[in-house]
């Protein structure tokens, strides 16, 4: 294989790579957001600078099956995100992110960042309860529970509109930021940077509120728990279409430590 060959694969290994060229499209992805009250020094603690806490105390615990994601196919993932400030603009941080499929694990990291362990989380409905769990060498580290489907969002008893789908698309569409860090060969940080991207094409589905509870349990390899439930805020349930697209650099720490120097 020649060198332009070589230039052209979107991934490793050579004989075999890991996943394709993006954009990636994702169909009929289900989530279910829990949000609540945590303990502002632990958010603090979790945010990496230049980001600051938003002064909400919030944080949205994630549990997201995708059964047919291009390239990467079908699988669930859980994780943590703290609502956050990049001088002074609204982000989403992604603090901590578990799942059961290669593909995405290493894209994820490779390309945009995103903190992907191998971890064990299922969404599931349960009679009358949209369950999530995690679960992570053997221990479950966190169980998500909502009402199923209590209160359309989007249409009332009689059909009618009660809502629009363009507050869940907004939200959707807000910036997201990951904390990517690569090492190069001799052990060193070759990369060191926010990367921030925006989800776009959504299409809403389907969205229900319900009350909701959150339980983690404390892990030294799956700290979920280092953000402590103080209060449940509420639940969040919705399927959607959507494109994750390339990101782009907003912070590189390796050059701004180089000025400051």
């Amino acid at each position: 294989m020649n060198a332009t060959d070589i230039l052209g694969l979107p991934s490793m290994p050579m004989a075999s790579p890991s996943y394709p060229a993006g954009p990636y499209r994702f169909i009929d992805r289900e989530y279910l957001i829990i949000s609540y009250e945590s303990d502002p020094d632990a958010i603090r603690a979790a945010l990496p600078e230049p980001l600051q806490p938003d002064g909400s105390n919030r944080v949205l615990c994630e549990f997201i099956r995708m059964p047919d994601s291009s390239g990467f196919g079908s699988y669930t993932e859980s994780g943590l995100v703290i609502p956050a400030r990049f001088n002074d603009t609204p982000v989403n941080f992604t603090a901590q992110m578990y799942l059961d499929d290669h593909p995405p694990i290493a894209g994820g990291r490779e390309i945009w960042g995103f903190p992907k362990k191998l971890g064990h989380p299922k969404l599931q409905v349960v009679h009358d309860t949209l369950t999530g769990t995690l679960d992570y060498a053997g221990v479950q580290v966190a169980v998500g529970t909502m009402g199923y489907k209590h209160q359309h969002l989007l249409y009332d008893l009689k059909g009618r509109k009660a809502c629009s789908s363009v507050s869940i698309i907004e939200k959707m569409s807000a910036t997201q930021v990951n904390l990517k860090l690569i090492p190069d060969v001799d052990g060193s940080l070759a990369i060191a940077q926010l990367v921030a991207y925006e989800l776009v094409d959504i299409q809403v589905k389907g969205a229900w509120s319900g009350p909701a509870r959150l339980h983690l349990l404390p892990h030294v390899n799956a700290p979920l728990a280092d953000l402590p439930v103080r209060k449940v805020l509420g639940g969040l349930h919705f399927i959607a279409d959507l494109t994750l697209p390339y990101g782009r650099v907003i912070h590189d720490y390796k050059t701004t430590t180089k000025a400051k120097t």
